[in-house]
């Protein structure tokens, strides 16, 4: 695998039972000791601490001895939350009440933390040979440590309610007057002085002179007032403001200006669990401004959020909005983070054995994401973090150091190096764009591709538009041999103009969003006329066979209430026989297409697929509404990709899956949080045989039952009319020449594609129904061919099994 430039090991001081020098030096070299195997593949090795909840910072008053309030309790240090008397009526729950992590915690000083920073960074370089780097940390809400700042002295700067009221710092707060000493401020703080003043002031004082390298700003701070829910500035839940965006953006830029003109050192940030276009609609966060400042930020890297409501789509779709565009990191243009959350110091659980199951889904997942950057080149994340390597009782596990090390370090060795079967073409700058405009789409297609990740579409790569338009000008192959997944783009914009030129070039796209301000010509391409707007509750019928329940049936009905959902439902086809209605909505006598497909015999093979959308977050519906996101994701059969499910129920979560590309092979990622569900797969070039899988072919598709957690690797595609059982199984080379071996068996007449490693067609041997020794087989003459997934050979008419070898060229070498 490639260097990560930083390895990052976030941790409380909880493992510090104690002050004493020689106690603190055993914790120290116990760390690296532990993270060796990972942290040999990084540059630099970094220390993220968890001190307390950033009121250090705040309080900070330039004295070594002045006594640290720190982070020595399990539960909320400073309960906001209402008690529910019904659910717990003692008081005893963690939101409720804390609890001291050990019976007598050490007391710590400035001071301390200074002498910990030294050890910490020479421990460390001892013990890996990797510069060491320790950083502080600023949480915005009440959670980690107790602080008279936050919740006493300076109430007026807690404005979002996440956690209770008046529960989360807003960074583009003001303060009042406070006579108190502070390291910046001795005499106290001036009425109306901005927080970013302040904050940026004090953190100069605080990391300099105790020693620290870099801030991280957690859960959202500098990204609105809402960073974990949808609820924001610019919208409470039922009402966009779009006359408020230019105000609060100003507010949020003012912030990072003022921050970022007394703070000097470098920053990272942990971003909201939301989407960019969410951000901005509900809460101005104008992240194109904020990378382009010249900040020196790390962009957000995915939420932890995903191990404790289960919403992988809204991680993964997170993910990728924030890395379509990128800051400047250091001088880096295409450094970004991948963060994994390993135990939790803060609320007794430790994900990696409880919420995860000791499963690497939310490894594998987010390591399939990639972004394509303005050179047209498949970018991975090179930064790591862990969250973190103590639980909440300071103690730092074994077993969990030793059964993540590996499923990290495989998923950096096969993490994607192509463009994947789907990539999302993102509107980054659109969207910013959009500040007088409709800002309730922004919301909607984000929405909706969150729900379509969660409902199986493969969606992993991303790019952002404007690159699009430009490398796809300069050359008209560019992303051929992927599925683009495209909001509907505005009218009269490049984006538009472009994508029909690739759909006209052969290429496919699947659209999403409402067509009621779409272009003409778009419309023309789609074969979709606009007539009067439908609201309100509709009946949903589909035209294509989908996912298949042991019990109940999805429902057939929509809801469209003009706010969540960009208006009413305008859509209707205008009767060409090159468009297929693959869903449509009924209100009395009126019908309307929410899900197409358009071909076109003059489009070099080039189609659409179209879906209107739909939103389950409204309130009185979400229950018992059709998945159109699902159907959106079945749809991608038009182009040869197929995921159908076998539910218990209609009520049973979705798999997420990922296709990403590595090394020439189609490796696929999944997260299954029912393993009773059967999934059928199909692509373009066949049946996918999973090595170490066993399948059953039923209509030409592979039929596997995943584990909770699925990454492997796929380099054999089979079509036959015949089914059975098939397997791709690794098997011992057993040879000088062989290095790596698979065997398929079970093929029946078959057609084959076998995709060689690095597409080296030299380096692979394949040989029909060989016998011991396994270096002879029957007559068989596959050709060379370019697929979708890279150079593959091709072989029709296989039956038996078929050995497919990677070979290696070894010195010559004499036999006695």
């Amino acid at each position: 695998m490639k260097p990560l430039k930083a390895v990052t090991l976030e941790m409380s001081l909880k493992p510090f039972h104690s002050t004493d020098q020689n106690d603190v030096e055993v914790v120290c070299r116990e760390l690296f000791e532990a993270w060796k195997p990972l942290t040999k593949h990084a540059q630099t090795v970094c220390v993220l601490l968890w001190t307390a909840d950033g009121s250090e910072i705040l309080d900070y008053d330039g004295r070594e001895d002045a006594e640290l309030e720190w982070c020595r309790y399990i539960g909320g240090a400073n309960p906001l939350l209402n008690l529910n008397k019904e659910t717990d009526p003692d008081g005893v729950g963690l939101h409720t009440r804390w609890y001291l992590y050990t019976k007598n915690p050490p007391t710590f000083t400035n001071g301390f933390l200074k002498r910990l920073i030294t050890t910490l960074k020479r421990i460390g370089t001892e013990a890996t040979g990797k510069p060491i780097l320790v950083g502080e940390t600023f949480d915005p809400g009440p959670e980690f440590a107790k602080s008279d700042f936050k919740y006493n002295r300076h109430r007026e700067i807690c404005v979002g309610a996440s956690m209770g009221q008046k529960s989360m710092v807003c960074c583009y707060a003001t303060l009042n007057a406070d006579s108190h000493a502070y390291a910046a401020y001795p005499d106290g703080i001036p009425d109306n002085t901005p927080f970013g003043t302040f904050f940026g002031k004090q953190a100069q004082r605080f990391l300099t002179d105790l020693g620290f390298d870099y801030l991280w700003l957690s859960n959202g701070f500098g990204f609105g007032t809402e960073t974990w829910n949808v609820n924001g500035a610019t919208f409470d839940g039922k009402t966009f403001y779009p006359e408020k965006i230019e105000e609060t953006q100003r507010r949020i830029l003012d912030f990072w200006r003022l921050f970022r003109s007394e703070f000097h050192l470098p920053v990272q940030t942990r971003g909201t669990n939301l989407t960019t276009g969410i951000d901005f609609a509900t809460d101005a966060v104008n992240l194109e401004k904020i990378y382009a400042g010249d900040f020196n930020i790390l962009a957000p890297p995915n939420s932890p959020w995903a191990a404790i409501n289960g919403d992988f789509g809204l991680e993964l779709a997170g993910y990728l909005s924030h890395i379509a565009k990128l800051p400047a990191y250091e001088n880096d243009p295409d450094s970004y983070l991948f963060r994994f959350y390993l135990h939790d110091p803060w609320w007794m659980n430790s994900p990696w054995l409880d919420r995860y199951e000791s499963q690497p889904h939310d490894i594998y997942l987010p390591l399939s994401v990639s972004r394509i950057n303005p050179q047209g080149q498949t970018v991975t994340p090179d930064h790591l973090n862990l969250l973190t390597v103590d639980n909440s009782l300071g103690e730092m596990p074994e077993n969990c150091v030793n059964e993540v090390i590996p499923h990290l370090l495989k998923g950096f060795e096969t993490a994607p190096d192509a463009p994947a079967p789907f990539v999302w073409v993102y509107p980054f700058n659109e969207y910013h764009e959009n500040a007088s405009g409709n800002i309730a789409k922004l919301f909607f297609e984000d929405r909706f591709i969150v729900q379509a990740i969660n409902n199986g579409l493969p969606l992993n790569t991303v790019i952002a538009s404007d690159d699009f338009i430009r490398l796809f000008a300069d050359s008209p192959d560019f992303l051929r041999h992927s599925v683009l997944v495209v909001p509907v783009p505005a009218n009269s914009s490049l984006l538009n103009d472009a994508l029909l030129r690739f759909v006209q070039n052969g290429g496919q796209i699947m659209l999403y969003g409402a067509l009621s301000s779409a272009d003409e010509k778009l419309l023309n391409a789609l074969k979709i006329r606009n007539k009067s707007p439908l609201t309100g509750e509709m009946a949903l019928e589909t035209h294509f066979k989908g996912d298949i329940f042991r019990t109940g049936t999805y429902s057939s009905r929509l809801f469209y209430d003009g706010v969540l959902t960009d208006g009413g439902v305008t859509e209707s086809t205008d009767g060409s026989p090159n468009l297929s209605a693959l869903a449509v909505v009924r209100q009395n006598d009126q019908a309307r297409v929410v899900l197409s497909h358009t071909s076109d015999p003059n489009r070099n093979g080039g189609g659409i697929v179209w879906c209107r959308g739909s939103s389950s977050a409204n309130a009185e519906t979400d229950q018992d509404t059709a998945p159109l996101a699902r159907y959106f994701a079945l749809a991608a059969e038009q182009f040869g990709y197929s995921t159908r499910f076998v539910l218990r129920s209609p009520q049973t979560p979705a798999p997420v899956i990922t296709l990403h590309r590595n090394r020439n092979a189609l490796w696929l990622s999944a997260y299954n949080p029912d393993t009773t569900t059967d999934i059928h797969f199909n692509t373009p070039l066949g049946a996918p045989l999973l090595t170490g899988f066993e399948t059953i072919l039923e209509n030409g598709r592979s039929v596997y039952r995943l584990p909770r957690a699925a990454h492997a690797p796929c380099r054999v595609f089979v079509r036959q009319s015949v089914g059975g059982v098939l397997q791709c199984k690794e098997r011992a080379p057993v040879s000088y020449r062989q290095r790596h071996k698979l065997e398929v068996n079970g093929l029946r007449d078959a057609s084959i594609y076998v995709l060689p490693l690095d597409g080296d067609f030299q380096g692979l041997e394949l040989l029909l129904n060989a016998q011991q020794p396994f270096v002879i087989g029957e007559p068989f003459t596959p050709k060379p061919v370019e697929t979708a997934f890279g150079p593959a050979l091709f072989a029709e008419h296989v039956t038996g099994s078929l050995q497919i070898s990677d070979l290696f060229f070894p010195p010559e070498s004499s036999q006695s």
